[in-house]
């Protein structure tokens, strides 16, 4: 089965007032140059990670969980190779993201893979999504939009948001959200105990070009700012950057 995007004013109401759109032009833009230039939401940086990974252990627990489940949103699916992954724990999913090239990537991804039940569309958290009411009985959020919780009624209700973000997310603003769209049983987990090493200055760049609307640190005209954090980020003599996640998980009432 296929949607078509149907496109509605965004902005939603909630008992805290009106939420509009705030992810900027600026934002989307970087996710679709990031797609032209590394053929994805990913980089070929050369690291290892040492500790208990929250990423890691994200993707342990989601496939544990996709078997039980008929048809599962994968917001902020990126370029589709993890979609594409999970894909084979459940019966079916659909991936969303908000930028359009990473979309034709996951497209052509899909077309070159031997799966049927799989659906790439453009979604955008701000815009009311093109499906039925509970279309799904489970989304995951892999660093994506938390703005996902605007879009409650495609959730069938006692369904499950489950998601991981880096430091920074807005627990604050969640829990606003799930109050305005009918969500409850929060649930945290903090991970912070691992580290990603890195060879070389030149590897590390590469890593942090590919991070959230980072500028291109492989650049000559981003060394001197390369050069700084590699002499900011050092653990007992070698590269490191801390891998800091939040596993967290609402309920839709």
């Amino acid at each position: 089965m296929s949607f078509s995007l149907r496109i509605k004013n965004p902005l939603f109401i909630g008992r805290h007032g009106i939420y509009t759109a705030r992810m900027g032009k600026e934002s989307r833009d970087w996710y679709n140059s990031i797609a032209q230039r590394n053929g994805g939401y990913k980089s070929d940086a050369q690291f290892t990670r040492e500790g208990l990974s929250g990423e890691v252990e994200f993707e342990k627990r989601l496939m544990e969980r996709l078997p039980s489940y008929d048809h599962v949103l994968d917001i902020g699916c990126g370029h589709g190779e993890f979609t594409l992954k999970m894909a084979h724990y459940t019966k079916r999913i659909t991936g969303g993201d908000n930028a359009e090239e990473m979309i034709k990537i996951a497209r052509n991804l899909l077309d070159k893979s031997t799966l049927s039940h799989v659906d790439f569309l453009p979604l955008w958290t701000h815009q009311d999504f093109p499906f039925p009411d509970e279309t799904f009985d489970f989304i995951y959020n892999r660093r994506g939009p938390t703005s996902i919780l605007r879009q409650a009624r495609i959730l069938k209700r006692g369904g499950r948001i489950f998601a991981i973000h880096p430091e920074g997310v807005n627990f604050e603003r969640i829990r606003t959200m799930m109050e305005d769209f009918g969500f409850d049983d929060l649930t945290i987990e903090e991970f912070n105990d691992c580290y990603i090493y890195f060879e070389n200055l030149e590897e590390m760049g590469k890593f942090l070009a590919a991070s959230h609307c980072n500028p291109d640190y492989t650049l000559p005209e981003h060394r001197k700012d390369l050069e700084q954090m590699g002499e900011k980020n050092l653990r007992g003599g070698r590269l490191a950057l801390q891998e800091k996640r939040y596993i967290w998980s609402v309920r839709r009432k």
